[in-house]
């Protein structure tokens, strides 16, 4: 054998094992992202927008906050306090330095683009949010989408009346970590 015959042997075996190894870790994303026990939303619809009480207690990093469901895109996913991974990979967080249901201001939402944040890549204005807490529920149209790089937090920021951002990353098929963040800000519906 030749050393280019070995060293296109080696590259191709390389190649193989590269691949497995990048199948292996999208499986093991996929499975995370949905366990057994994660809560989602019924297959019927919530009930009728209610007024939301807010919590009234520090909320505490983990903790099961409510659902939401974007009836269009068929998003369900439980949301959970805070933006750490272990809170990542098995639903969408909460920004602990924003509001939450029933207080005004920009609730904003943070998930993946390659487990429970998907769907967002179909995303238009006017599609529905809905966000069931058991404090009540609150429903929302998106106003507008937009891409951003990662250090504008100007999506973070305070806003007048009842706002809700989700987050996460873009372009929605970039391999590694991706340079953009994909914003949907939608506003809150009184019915």
């Amino acid at each position: 054998m030749t050393g280019l015959q070995r060293a296109a042997r080696i590259a191709g075996t390389t190649a193989i094992a590269l691949g497995l190894a990048a199948l292996l870790y999208v499986g093991l994303v996929y499975a995370q992202a949905r366990p057994s026990d994660m809560a989602l939303l019924p297959d019927s619809p919530p009930s009728a927008p209610s007024e939301l009480a807010p919590v009234g207690r520090p909320l505490v990093a983990g903790e099961s906050l409510g659902q939401i469901h974007i009836p269009r895109l068929g998003l369900r996913a439980d949301i959970r306090e805070g933006e750490d991974e272990s809170v990542l990979q098995s639903g969408v967080g909460h920004l602990a330095d924003t509001p939450w249901m029933g207080q005004d201001g920009n609730v904003a939402l943070a998930g993946h683009r390659d487990t429970v944040f998907r769907p967002l890549e179909g995303i238009q204005a006017g599609d529905a949010i809905e966000i069931a807490t058991p404090g009540g529920t609150a429903a929302y149209s998106v106003d507008r989408v937009t891409i951003v790089s990662p250090d504008d937090l100007s999506v973070l920021e305070p806003t007048g009346g009842s706002t809700l951002t989700l987050i996460t990353c873009h372009p929605f098929k970039y391999i590694g970590s991706a340079p953009n963040r994909f914003i949907v800000r939608a506003k809150r519906v009184i019915q």
